[in-house]
């Protein structure tokens, strides 16, 4: 399922109209593009005509259209579209050269590197934020609390094909070190598709390494469940399935809906079981800002060399993406986690240095 700009519903508004109502309290700064970002400022371009359009990861659209929305009000002759197929299918589209920038839940693939290349299109990886993929189920479901990566082996990975119920797992856990106590409950999974970057992230994260142990395809999770690119969906799965529904989505979009789904703990040793584990962490900004949270990840954007070189809109929004404004507090506004202070740094010097070459 697309999701734009034009998304009434669900996390990404709300969440901007808390960025835009902070926005009216506040002054605007305008500044010239160029490298306005190193400086953590918050640089508007003055008199910047043009258009920019932003597809991809539906994890990272919240943060692209909250920045989009405030960047435009502050420069209404600039019109940007942000789309959220996922990172993969909106990694089709950059390489064709159709976009000027992708949202990423995952660091480009080789096969994408290769698409790149071949669509004679060049781009800049920039880091923009931390995540963590937060693992959940009804709040109902009194039995499950923590899952080490052996048990969402043992009930995502490609071995669990046609597994009905958690019970299903309990031997093919057992085999890995877990506890294999599952409860004899309906199995209801509900995740992201293959063309989200945060399915492939939950394998690299979650399931690859077990997989390669096993002489398993490391590529993939079990293919019989219901998959989404929307992250609503998935979590209206999760809250109106039945009680012993599993899932897994972004951090921001779990924390957004706490109330109404259980966020499950993950324990850090591989092939400790989960239940009963005092190691067991759940995901939180802190425990995701020092990694300590196993599932988690960095989040980026993509932009086009050439687009960026000919587009001063593109670079100005970019600027401002980089910026206070957005690295840090549009980020945390979204819902996720800021990066360190020398990751921000390390971000805005190589857009820095890209703008001075150009």
């Amino acid at each position: 399922m697309r999701r734009s700009t034009r998304w009434a519903a669900g996390l990404a508004m709300g969440l901007a109209l808390t960025m835009l109502a902070a926005a009216c309290g506040k002054s605007s700064t305008t500044a010239s593009s160029g490298g306005g970002a190193t400086g953590g400022t918050s640089p508007v371009a003055s008199n910047v005509t043009g258009s920019v359009k932003v597809s991809g990861s539906s994890t990272v659209l919240p943060i692209s259209q909250l920045l989009a929305q405030e960047f435009s009000q502050q420069n209404s002759a600039v019109q940007i579209s942000v789309d959220g197929p996922g990172t993969t299918d909106g990694f089709v589209l950059f390489c064709k050269g159709q976009t000027d920038i992708n949202d990423a839940s995952r660091a480009i693939s080789d096969e994408e590197v290769t698409a790149c290349k071949q669509g004679g299109v060049d781009y800049i990886e920039l880091p923009v934020a931390y995540d963590g993929i937060t693992v959940m189920t009804n709040p109902t479901n009194t039995s499950v609390n923590c899952l080490s990566k052996a048990d969402l082996y043992a009930l995502i990975g490609p071995e669990s094909r046609g597994f009905k119920n958690w019970s299903d797992a309990n031997a093919l856990d057992n085999k890995l070190g877990g506890d294999g106590n599952f409860p004899n409950e309906p199995l209801d999974l509900v995740g992201p598709g293959q063309e989200s970057g945060t399915w492939g992230s939950f394998i690299d994260l979650a399931l690859k390494d077990i997989a390669d142990s096993r002489g398993q395809a490391d590529d993939t999770t079990r293919p019989d469940y219901q998959s989404s690119a929307n992250d609503n969906v998935i979590i209206r799965g999760i809250i109106e399935g039945s009680p012993s529904s599993l899932g897994w989505v972004g951090f921001a979009y779990a924390e957004a809906n706490a109330g109404q789904v259980k966020i499950l703990g993950v324990s850090p040793d591989e092939n400790k079981g989960g239940e009963g584990n005092s190691d067991c962490v759940t995901p939180s900004r802190a425990t995701i800002a020092d990694q300590t949270y196993p599932l988690s990840r960095t989040l980026y954007i993509y932009v086009n060399k050439a687009k960026a070189q000919q587009n001063p809109a593109l670079r100005a929004f970019v600027d401002f993406y980089l910026s206070d404004t957005g690295i840090t507090t549009g980020v945390q506004q979204a819902g996720y986690v800021d990066l360190p202070s020398d990751q921000i740094s390390k971000t805005r010097s190589t857009w820095s240095s890209f703008e001075q070459g150009a």
